[in-house]
């Protein structure tokens, strides 16, 4: 009897350490190319965010509380081809139906949305995920100031949302009004530009 539960179980115990170290073997190999990419999809979005922008300044990171919420952000500054500022590009964070969503927003000097893109969300497929596409994403572009959700239609100072994603779209409208909140409050707003 205990030969008949030992046996199985120092077997398991075998294959779940094996299969653990394998798994730590893949992800010592593939975790550098991973960062990698990231900071290369980072450094990609930017110049669809600000498409204006000839190069780009150093990073500046930091912490902000957006309604209520201390969130994590990072900015650059988007520079011309003689190196006179045109903008900023921000990255932040907000939550979706599906988890945490970082969102890119390309700002210009005088406190416009010039592009939005998404590095990270993970949202309802056939849902959710409509707000990678750009017919969504180029609503936010011209807004300014504190951008709204509205169920039916887009305005001057609304975004219309995803059919069947409205959590997604508030958080997708959340991550770049924070980018707007940093323009203007952190920033200085037009006064900076």
């Amino acid at each position: 009897m205990k030969k008949a539960i030992l046996i199985p179980t120092i077997s398991l115990f075998i294959i779940c350490l094996c299969a653990t170290f394998l798994l730590g073997i893949v992800n010592s190999v593939t975790e550098d190319k991973i960062a990698q990419n990231a900071v290369q999809t980072e450094m990609d979005s930017r110049k669809v965010v600000m498409a204006d922008a000839v190069s780009f300044g150093d990073k500046v990171e930091g912490n902000h509380t957006y309604e209520g919420v201390d969130s994590p952000y990072s900015y650059v500054e988007a520079l011309d081809a003689n190196s006179n500022l045109i903008g900023y590009v921000f990255v932040t964070q907000s939550t979706g139906y599906g988890g945490a969503i970082s969102t890119m927003t390309g700002v210009s000097t005088d406190g416009k949305v010039t592009g939005v893109e998404f590095l990270q969300i993970n949202e309802t497929v056939g849902l959710g995920m409509n707000a990678t596409k750009d017919s969504f994403k180029d609503q936010f572009k011209g807004l300014s100031g504190v951008i709204g959700v509205n169920k039916n239609e887009s305005t001057e100072t609304e975004v219309k949302a995803l059919t069947g994603a409205t959590i997604t779209t508030k958080a997708a409208a959340k991550g770049v009004n924070i980018a707007l909140d940093i323009y203007e409050n952190v920033l200085g707003g037009e006064n900076n530009g």
